[in-house]
């Protein structure tokens, strides 16, 4: 999304700079979300609910099989919280807009239970570049980026 400097925000009794990086994935693993309907209109979802619980998104790429969200969050808001409110959200208005095309699954939540968050601080940058350049990437490079972000 736009250049994203580090800023600290503010809240009636806190100062915070609160980043995630999010990626979660569609039941079964599908490639549900390629087609370009799918993903300008997940795109509008993600912007209108991160506009509502003003959260900011960073970065989001969205691939066939899963996305990657950089989100800037506030500190009232658990991420078990955010991830509620994103997946369950999204997953209802896709239902509702797309319906039975782009094998969206009609009678089940469109996400698997699960996800992955990290925090992001001093190796933003790198998660950043990743996110953003993430179709780029083969399968062989993934394994050795999440190698160099996991604790030794």
């Amino acid at each position: 999304m736009s250049q994203h400097k580090r800023t600290i925000r503010t809240l009636s009794h806190c100062f915070y700079d609160i980043k995630y990086h999010l990626v979660w994935t569609p039941k079964y693993r599908g490639k549900v979300l390629g087609a370009d309907k799918v993903k300008s209109e997940l795109r509008r979802i993600f912007e209108t609910i991160t506009k509502w619980k003003h959260w900011e998104i960073i970065e989001l790429n969205i691939q066939e099989d899963h996305i990657h969200l950089c989100l800037l969050a506030t500190p009232r808001d658990s991420v078990s919280y955010i991830m509620q409110i994103l997946k369950g959200k999204s997953s209802a208005w896709m239902k509702k807009k797309i319906k039975r095309t782009h094998g969206l699954y009609e009678k089940e939540s469109l996400w698997a239970r699960g996800y992955f968050v990290s925090t992001i601080g001093l190796d933003e940058h790198l998660i950043r570049r990743y996110v953003k350049h993430q179709s780029h990437h083969n399968e062989v490079d993934q394994p050795s980026l999440f190698a160099k972000l996991l604790p030794k």
